[in-house]
This record gives structure tokens, sequence and C-alpha cells, in this order.
């Protein structure tokens, strides 16, 4: 990356090329002291303000905060029926979804040395378990999810992807940082019970009927006040604590109340009971490794409806990627002012050998996991805290019965301190200039009220380049930001294209 290229400002004018800090690490937490090993000196940890103790804490509570997908992306794509009539097995999703989480994150602290963790994306999952295998087979589906990785990967190798990273004006970047802190704090709060919908009328409601009614939403917010209170006083390792505590005070009111869950009871847990295990150890089936059809979509469906679905996973993988590893880099405090960060390109070339492995071993696209903002807060900076995840991850195929045991409304609790602490990028919003602020507001709030990262960043990029061109600063858009706009105007009327495709 060329420490010349200039920037853009809040109102699209250009600045001065950024003042990149004195260590090479590019982090804005550096320090200036000697590596203490081979090992700190690889990482750059204390370049980079942590420590050993402080990286594997925060890989220990990422790797909490994300072991539910484990259990959940089998229950997404397990038992549904292709075309064909064929379903995935849930055992065995189950445990593709931990070889693949851990081999990734792995290949991604070694590779970028960034604390992020990828796993199995949830929205191109769910994507291909609702619209793709009504089309496909699962093995075809898996292709597609192949060749968008692929795609990705020459993006990333040949900066195409960075380029449009550089692109994107720095208030943009912001309102990304920002609005994922509040789709991530939306998640916690939907995942725990403390938003649900409503039978009728407005669309999210405060518990069931206005209330607290469950003990699970109860045991989510004495977690969220713990931990509130641990990370305003600082208390080293803080986020661990207050999920550990939560988790034990969790046991202990299923040891008496005999909770079920919430699917037969709606004062019931929300995805895994908290109870002991009779059993700790599991063999995994890695039957569904190497279970795709590259191009058997294409011969099923024809080229057309086959590229347009290829066209959906690039541009929901690419921007959401794009966006979560955004906001993580600018929590962590690893981002420039420019809004780049250490090793940018390697790490988007990782993230879409991600995509090719998910399709590989079945488990879907894999990505980087906005839950990685929980390590983070607790202190993770390096790369190190990311091969702490991923070997947690290898281990969790053999230990399944115990990433059961915390239950989803602690690691929610988690989620909605880390969104507050994401907020703080507000400030580096100018809301004086109604040309910056309608895209950025636009950027943050559609996030969470879409369920989507991806959509945010397109409603933001096409708000930017119309509201600037038509009150004549029309100059000020970079081209790249035109491109992308077309591409994401594409993608958002994705679905009367591939109806016409269709018919």
């Amino acid at each position: 990356m060329s420490s010349t290229t200039s920037t853009r400002d809040d109102s699209g004018e250009a600045t001065p090329p950024p003042v990149r800090p004195p260590l090479p690490t590019g982090a804005t937490t550096t320090v200036d002291a000697k590596p203490k090993n081979a090992l700190d000196r690889f990482f750059e940890i204390t370049q980079r303000g942590s420590t050993v103790a402080r990286e594997v804490r925060g890989g220990v509570v990422t790797f909490v905060t994300m072991a539910y997908i484990v259990i959940l992306n089998p229950l997404i794509l397990g038992g549904v029926e292709d075309v064909a009539g064929n379903a995935l097995q849930s055992a065995q999703i189950g445990a593709a979804t931990g070889l693949t989480a851990g081999v990734m994150t792995i290949l991604f602290g070694v590779v970028a040395r960034l604390p992020f963790a990828l796993a199995a994306g949830l929205g191109i999952n769910s994507f291909l378990a609702v619209a793709v295998v009504g089309q496909v087979t699962w093995p075809e589906a898996m292709g597609l999810v192949v060749i968008n990785g692929l795609l990705i990967v020459l993006f990333g190798a040949t900066g195409i992807r960075t380029a449009i990273f550089n692109a994107v004006p720095h208030a943009l970047k912001a309102a990304i940082t920002v609005g994922i802190g509040l789709f991530i704090a939306f998640i916690g709060f939907v995942d725990s019970g403390f938003v649900s919908r409503t039978p009728g009328g407005p669309p999210v409601q405060l518990g069931d009927g206005g209330s607290i009614t469950s003990v699970p939403t109860f045991i989510f917010l004495i977690g969220l006040i713990l931990i509130g209170v641990l990370v305003a006083r600082k208390v080293p390792g803080g986020i661990l604590i207050g999920i550990v505590a939560s988790t034990i005070i969790a046991i202990v009111a299923q040891s008496f109340l005999k909770l079920g869950s919430s699917a037969e009871d709606p004062g019931g847990w929300h995805m895994t009971i908290p109870e002991l295990p009779t059993s700790f150890v599991t063999i995994p089936d890695f039957g569904l490794v190497g279970q795709f059809d590259l191009f058997g979509s294409f011969g099923r469906i024809g080229a057309l409806a086959a590229t347009m679905l290829v066209f959906t996973l690039v541009f929901s993988n690419f921007f959401d990627a794009m966006g979560t590893m955004t906001g993580l880099a600018k929590n962590s405090g690893l981002a420039y002012k420019d809004g780049t960060f250490p090793r940018l390109r390697s790490a988007f070339v990782v993230e879409g050998l991600g995509a090719v492995a998910g399709g590989a071993t079945s488990t879907s696209s894999n990505t980087v996991f906005v839950d990685s903002a929980a390590g983070i807060g607790e202190g993770a900076r390096t790369g190190l805290s990311s091969v702490v995840v991923g070997a947690l991850f290898l281990l969790s195929m053999f230990f399944t019965p115990l990433t059961l045991v915390v239950p989803i409304e602690v690691g929610s609790a988690a989620l909605v301190v880390v969104g507050a602490m994401m907020m703080a990028q507000v400030k580096e919003i100018k809301f004086t200039k109604f040309a910056v602020a309608l895209p950025v507001f636009l950027t943050i709030v559609t996030m969470p009220l879409t369920y989507s990262i991806a959509n945010g960043i397109g409603v933001g990029f096409i708000s930017w380049a119309l509201i600037n061109a038509l009150s004549g600063r029309a100059k000020k858009v970079h081209w790249l930001m035109w491109i992308v706009a077309a591409g994401f105007t594409l993608y958002f009327v994705r679905g009367p294209i591939e109806a016409l495709l269709g018919g």
C-alpha cells in the first residue's frame, strides 16, 4: 500500500496523505518498546500495547461469544431438502463448521495478524437454505460459494478490493463502525429476548408484551450490568469474568427452574440450555468435506440464473466482510487515519479463502465475524488472539457438549457492551453538512433495521453518490463509488431480475 495515497475528508475534498504512526504495525495504540521474544516479534504484541495474557484472554472471550455458530449453523443448513430431495446431516455440519472456522481463523491470525475470527456467515447460510437449494442441489449450491470465494480472492490479490476500500469517504467508514455497533447490540437484544416481534402493530417490542417476563432475559440483564460495571471500572478481563459469572448464575437458575427451549416455552432459553453435560467428548464426522460441485448449477438452472446467484453471494460477502473489518480495525485502534489497517490486502485475501473453504466443506462461506469485537473489547490487538480462537474451535469439534453450556443470553450481554464501545466512532462524523449527514445516518440505521451490514453499506454508497452529485458536488464523488453504487442498485433489485430470468 502506498503511503502517498491521498484521501478525502467528510465533504469529499482531497486531503494530504495521512501521517503514519512511527512503528510498522500501523496501530494507533503502539508503544515504543522492543519485543520480548520471537512470538512477541512475530505478532507485534508489545508494539501494539498488548500482552500474551491479554491476547489469550481476548481469544477466549471471542470464542465464547461466537461459539454458538457451531450449534446454529447446523440448525440453519441441516434438514433442508434441496431440489433433488437431499439434505445435509446436522452432525456433519457441526463438525465441519468447527473445522473450517478453526483452520481459517488460525490462518487469518498468522497471515493477517489481526484479532479477527472467521466462521460460517449467518447471512449467506440463510440465503443458501432459503433461496438457493430450492433451485439446485446442496453440492451445486456449495460450488457457487466456492466460485464466490475465488472471485473475492482475485479482487483481494489484485488490489481491486483495496482500491474500493480507499475510495470510501472517511465519514462513511466511521458510519460503518457505528452501524455495526448498533447492529451487534440489536442482535444481542433480539437473541436475549429483550426485544421481540409483536403479533401485530409495531415490528418490535420490549420483551413479551412490553414487559420482561422470562428468566433468561433477566439473566441477560444481570450479565449486561455486571459486564458493564466491570468494564467501566477497567477490571482486567472484565468481559470474560462477566461471561463466566453470568453463566454460573444461569446454570444455578436452570438447575432449580428446569426451563426448556423457547421454541416450546416462551419463557425458555433461546438457543442453548445452560446445563452441565453428562459427557464431554464426541467424535467429529467430516463426511461433508469436499462434497461440492463447482459448475453443476450452471447446467441445471442456466448460466444467467447461476451468475445472478454468484453476483448476490459476492456482493453480500464482499461488502459485509469489508464493513466488519473496517469497524473492528477502528474499534481496536489498529486503523490508520484514512481507515485502512495493517496487512489490509492479506486480510482481504485470507477472508476470500474463507469463502472457498466454507463452500468446500459445505458449511457456507466463512467470513470475519463481528463478534470478534468482544475479544477486542477485552484487549485483543494481534493475530495471537485469532490463533487462540481457532484452536478452541478445533477443540470444540471433540468437546461439543461444553459449547452448549454458555447460553446465548449471556453472550448477548457481551455484544451489547461492545456495541456501546463501537458507538464512540460517531464523534469522527461531522453532521454539520447534510450531504454528509444523510448518507451516514442511512448507513448507520439501515444495518440494524435490515439485519445486514452489506445493506447499510449499499444504502450509504448510493445515497452518498446521488446526494452529492445532485447537490452540485459530482466531482467530489470518487469514480469507484459510482461503479459500486451501480452494483448495489442491481443487488437491491435482484429479486425482480431473478424473477425475469426464471420466467
